[in-house]
């Protein structure tokens, strides 16, 4: 079994989908199944230092690197050497797998696929949310009735993460089969210490909680709402220090970092910028508790990486993960308004032993539904049922699964 996965960019400044494929790869490798991915050199507005037109291991992942285009077309990442390399290659492989929707890469992967008959999965990546439709709303409306719907439709099988994100391939009017699985997390490389390191890094009294966003800092997942609701807290002589570990755009950062000093809370507030590797594990195991308020979040790796570490998280609805969080009691989700942000985060202030039994019903939470290796073998049986035009497992089919769909435009 030889699969291809296709994805606009594995840049570390994509984060979170980024390392989920890349995981994702090894994870099946580990099991077998000969697995690679074709993407391109774009690193924000820089390119990634690789060979291009070549496959070369990559962070253990074997990758072919194609040279995006110079012009900027932010999401879209273009390139032209793309579909040359898929119409020579793509029939080397039994099955497709694309990432992100309203791209160029897995927009012309899906076509050639069909052109060629290789079956293809399509992950989402939770583009359908209602909230991220919304946004350049026009442009997606043209793009999906002349490319998304006809990709979507056309695939063998749409790879959700959950259940809420199912929904959304529903309300889009699609009718192809639905698979919904979780995203994993790896196990966590426990730093002794970590408190203590890290208040010492930045310079934080021992008994002050620390309040973690580990997230890119986009106004999507609204960290200037955060800010605001610490603020608050704040003025209700709340003890409490931020760190903002994550990048944006520099006219975001520059905004945010305003906002901050205009609230009188700069020093009560760290941007400690771009984390990977043993920097974001003290993070995670050094803070303690997580937040992430966001509009929308296909699964949040992010929150499972905290959970992984036993950190109580705070989340809005708009989380994909939320349901399984609220299930299991490993944090708070809450609307996504100033009173009960600032409520939820303050009672997880004021009160270490509920920080501790929410961050013990996450750990195990992690571990029973978000091991790569459960989620590999879970993904490898939908690859071998879909190439053996076999019946998908049961166990894995959406319950919005068949639904009779009359398919119109947008």
């Amino acid at each position: 079994m030889k699969v291809l996965q296709v994805i606009p960019s594995i840049s570390p400044a994509m984060g979170g989908p980024t390392e989920v494929v890349l995981n994702l790869v090894k994870a099946t490798r580990q099991l077998g199944v000969d697995v690679e991915i074709v993407t391109t050199n774009h690193d924000g507005n820089d390119v990634l230092d690789v060979p291009v037109h070549q496959r070369t291991l990559y962070k253990e992942v074997p990758i072919w690197f194609l040279p995006r285009a110079a012009m900027r077309m932010k999401d879209f990442i273009f390139s032209a050497d793309l579909a040359p390399w898929l119409w020579r290659h793509l029939r080397d492989y039994d099955l497709l797998e694309t990432h992100y929707l309203f791209s160029y890469a897995p927009s012309c992967a899906g076509a050639i696929a069909r052109w060629q008959g290789i079956p293809y999965l399509v992950n989402t990546m939770g583009q359908l949310s209602s909230w991220a439709l919304a946004q350049s709303q026009r442009k997606k409306q043209v793009y999906s009735w002349l490319i998304e719907r006809r990709h979507l439709n056309n695939a063998a099988v749409i790879h959700c993460t959950a259940a809420g994100e199912a929904e959304d391939v529903r309300n889009f009017q699609v009718n192809t089969p639905i698979i919904t699985l979780p995203l994993g997390v790896n196990p966590p490389q426990l730093l002794p210490d970590a408190k203590q390191k890290l208040r010492h890094l930045y310079g934080i009294s021992p008994q002050t909680p620390v309040v973690l966003f580990l997230s890119r800092l986009h106004y999507k997942k609204r960290p200037d709402f955060l800010v605001r609701t610490l603020s608050n807290l704040a003025k209700q002589n709340h003890d409490f220090h931020l760190i903002f570990a994550g990048s944006g755009e520099v006219e975001y950062e520059t905004e945010l970092k305003n906002l901050v000093s205009s609230l009188g809370i700069t020093k009560q507030v760290t941007f400690a910028g771009f984390v990977i590797g043993q920097d974001k594990d003290l993070l995670l195991q050094g803070s303690d508790l997580f937040v992430l308020p966001s509009f929308s979040e296909n699964f949040g790796i992010a929150v499972a990486e905290a959970m992984a570490v036993g950190l109580p998280v705070v989340i809005t609805p708009g989380v994909q993960i939320a349901p399984e969080v609220a299930a299991a009691e490993a944090g708070l989700v809450v609307e996504g308004e100033l009173e009960p942000l600032t409520n939820a985060i303050a009672q997880l202030l004021i009160s270490p032993s509920l920080r501790q039994q929410l961050g013990e019903n996450g750990k195990r939470l992690v571990r029973q539904r978000y091991a790569w290796e459960a989620i590999a073998r879970n993904l490898t049986s939908v690859y071998s049922a879909v190439i053996h035009k076999q019946r998908l497992p049961e166990h894995l089919l959406s319950d919005t699964y068949p639904l009779p769909v009359k398919l119109t435009t947008m």
